[in-house]
């Protein structure tokens, strides 16, 4: 008993700083009855600070799953000093990817203009409140960087809608999207089991981690590939999403 008494705290810690925030996981969730058209993945949340290996093994994973389209929603970077060698790393993506940009991109003072070459560099668009009409996979892609922001849905289309920001899916205009992907939160990094998120973030609302109903539709919010301020994560592994359309 006293061994697992004094054991538990560590072996607690050992996950949380040791094993859980690079250990990735992929989450897939099928929205068709039918069989799938399109694989759109899902990522978000780098904050790169140097561990080029980790990088470079989220982007190795992403291509091993063999995703038609890769979404991404927001914040590449704190400190504009990793802004470069992140995207070297994320230019290797092998399918059109498509962002926008967090608030810590914004606050860090970053130029998008290579941002927008890396993402254009893969076939896909860095969004700032534009779309991406896609025929060839009949998808609008829409991403949100300030509000308002007025995009009604195109016909014929699988409309995705990307925000950083959970709490903006209901704030899309009064539109419904067949998804909203979004980040943000982390998940709040560390959460506590029946209860949840210890801490989340500004412009989060009810939305934490995992699927919502909102008024601009279904809405995804994706843990991330990385932490912000500490390097910690309990009960809330970093993942890629895949979406099975």
């Amino acid at each position: 008993m006293r061994l697992a008494l004094y054991g538990a705290p560590v072996a607690l810690a050992a996950d949380a700083l040791g094993l859980e925030p690079g250990w990735l996981r992929v989450r897939t969730i099928q929205m068709t009855k039918s069989k799938p058209a399109l694989r759109l993945l899902q990522f978000t949340d780098v904050h790169f600070k140097g561990d080029h290996a980790y990088l470079q093994s989220v982007v190795d994973r992403i291509n091993a799953l063999a995703p038609d389209v890769v979404c991404f929603t927001g914040d590449i970077i704190e400190d504009i000093e990793w802004l470069a060698p992140a995207l070297k790393i994320l230019a290797q993506v092998k399918a059109p990817m498509f962002g926008i940009p967090g608030n810590h991109d914004h606050w860090s003072g970053a130029d998008f203009a290579p941002i927008r070459e890396c993402f254009e560099r893969t076939g896909g668009q860095w969004l700032m409140n534009e779309r991406a009409d896609l025929p060839q996979f009949g998808l609008n892609i829409i991403g949100v960087d300030r509000m308002p922001a007025s995009f009604p849905p195109a016909e014929g289309r699988k409309n995705i809608m990307l925000v950083h920001y959970p709490e903006w899916a209901d704030k899309l205009g009064g539109f419904s999207y067949d998804l909203v992907l979004a980040g943000h939160t982390h998940g709040g990094q560390v959460r506590v089991p029946f209860y949840g998120a210890m801490i989340v973030p500004f412009s989060t609302g009810r939305y934490e981690l995992g699927q919502f109903n909102t008024l601009g539709g279904p809405l995804y919010v994706n843990p991330g590939v990385g932490t912000f301020y500490l390097d910690v994560r309990f009960n809330c592994r970093p993942e890629l999403t895949v979406f099975e359309l």
